[in-house]
């Protein structure tokens, strides 16, 4: 055979072979394809072995990076400037220890109770220890989601839950800061993510809770986008009771490092935009808009906590105006899914001023000690915020007409969610106080107190 016929003849098996293996990989290509298309896309009606959206499972991917940066390190910069040099380690490590207790007992426990349907009191146990939630992977699906979070698969939504249930208690500690055992801290916030944080949440978020916007059978629907009641309100209450049942520090003092208080607020800031924007669970017009309003409000807060503050003590200050940006982020919380730019702006400015009565008026009006005003920005901010999206909530925006668009009863039914959340805050706060006192006891000695808590609880301190 002559060489040329014998190449010939190689590169026609080849392309052959090539030719084959091509329309093989086609076909089954095409089946593959049609398999995926043959699963649901899932939604509110579809909710058993469909596929996630992407673009919203990417989003809310992001809003639990976000949200976590706003506990560790957000939270702990933020409170660890404020207190003085010798507590700023058992500050920091409050904020860590409470994510990793708080993830445990959200795994085993408290997602199910917050996030499943059970009754409009507490959700149901159908989750703990998160049985039953892998994904059907091999299926191409991703299992069965959960209804609050319809297009996205169940684990990124327990992921973003968990850390609004991180953040919440972490929050508590600015109250009782420099002065508190580090047990006692441990045993009150574990019990208190258990029997006031879980319930709360299930009451204004659960599929069947009885202050829920979404739930139908409501008793009450209260407008809580992300987090006024549930988080904010919610942790500065039981700061509060924390103040008045450990009492007075002994000696007080300026903020050790306000540098480390201007990074905590800046990247509680940029945190926040997960936070707020995440909780629409997509990547949608109601995202955008609860970004740019949060945006706005927080600009405005500090802005104005900064005028009013310089206007009665003559100086503008770093702790003044990032404090100011904290409260105008959680006064926006209740409202970015439900208001528009002006109702921004309003409670930007509500914030401002009466975070900042509430941070130094107050106060000292009743003689309680909250250390890094957890109760002055967190409750007085979720309050006004709560209230002012009872005012401001736009219908063509949010789906509920406020007060300004002629729906005054939504008004009252924020005041009756304020008011239930604050009550039953303060009355189980105040008995798993009692509880940890008579167990383990709550405060430090004096000798611990004086020297630091730094040394003593922990063996270590900043240089």
């Amino acid at each position: 055979m002559e060489p040329g016929t014998y190449a010939r003849q190689r590169l026609v098996s080849f392309m052959a072979a090539l030719l084959g293996t091509a329309i093989l990989y086609l076909a089954f290509g095409d089946i593959a394809l049609a398999q995926d298309a043959a699963l649901p896309v899932c939604s509110a009606k579809v909710l058993e072995n469909c596929t996630p959206n992407s673009g919203d499972t990417a989003w809310m991917l992001t809003s639990v990076a976000l949200v976590l940066m706003m506990t560790i390190p957000g939270l702990g910069l933020f409170y660890g400037g404020m207190v003085r040099k010798k507590n700023v380690g058992d500050t920091v490590m409050t904020s860590f220890a409470v994510t990793c207790l708080i993830t445990i007992l959200f795994a085993l426990l408290t997602y199910s109770m917050a996030f499943r349907a059970g009754t409009p009191f507490i959700g149901g146990l159908d989750r703990m220890f998160l049985r039953d939630i892998v994904s059907d992977i091999g299926k191409g699906g991703i299992g069965n989601p959960n209804p609050l979070a319809p297009t996205i698969p169940e684990t990124v939504y327990i992921c973003f839950q968990m850390t609004f249930a991180i953040i919440t208690p972490a929050l508590i500690a600015g109250a009782f800061a420099e002065r508190m055992k580090f047990s006692a801290m441990l045993w009150f916030i574990g019990l208190w993510a258990i029997f006031v944080y879980a319930p709360i949440a299930h009451w204004v978020w659960g599929p069947d809770g009885f202050l829920a916007s979404g739930n139908d059978a409501a008793w009450v629907k209260v407008l809580d986008f992300a987090g006024g009641t549930v988080v904010h309100i919610n942790a500065g209450v039981a700061g509060l009771m924390c103040a008045i049942m450990l009492g007075k520090r002994s000696e007080t003092g300026p903020a050790h490092n306000m540098v480390l208080t201007f990074i905590g607020a800046s990247l509680l800031w940029v945190g926040w935009f997960g936070f707020n924007a995440g909780s629409a669970v997509s990547a949608g017009m109601q995202a955008g808009m609860a970004m740019l309003v949060t945006q706005i409000a927080t600009a405005v807060a500090a802005f104005t906590w900064m005028l009013v503050e310089w206007s009665l003590k003559g100086k503008p200050t770093v702790i003044g105006i990032c404090s100011g940006a904290v409260a105008g982020l959680v006064a926006i919380t209740p409202a970015s899914g439900f208001v528009g730019p002006i109702g921004a702006f309003a409670i930007g400015i509500g914030a401002g001023v009466f975070c900042y009565w509430g941070c130094t008026g107050l106060k000292r009006m009743f003689g309680y000690d909250d250390a890094l005003d957890c109760f002055g920005v967190h409750a007085i901010g979720g309050i006004v915020g709560a209230l002012l999206t009872g005012v401001f909530a736009v219908e063509q925006y949010g789906g509920t007409a406020g007060v300004l668009e002629g729906n005054v009863g939504q008004f009252f039914n924020q005041c009756i969610g304020v008011a239930i959340v604050f009550a039953y805050d303060a009355v189980a706060s105040l008995i798993i106080l009692f509880v940890v006192k008579l167990v383990v006891g709550l405060r430090v000695t004096q000798d611990t107190e004086r020297d630091g808590l730094d040394l003593a609880l922990h063996g270590e301190a900043v240089q």
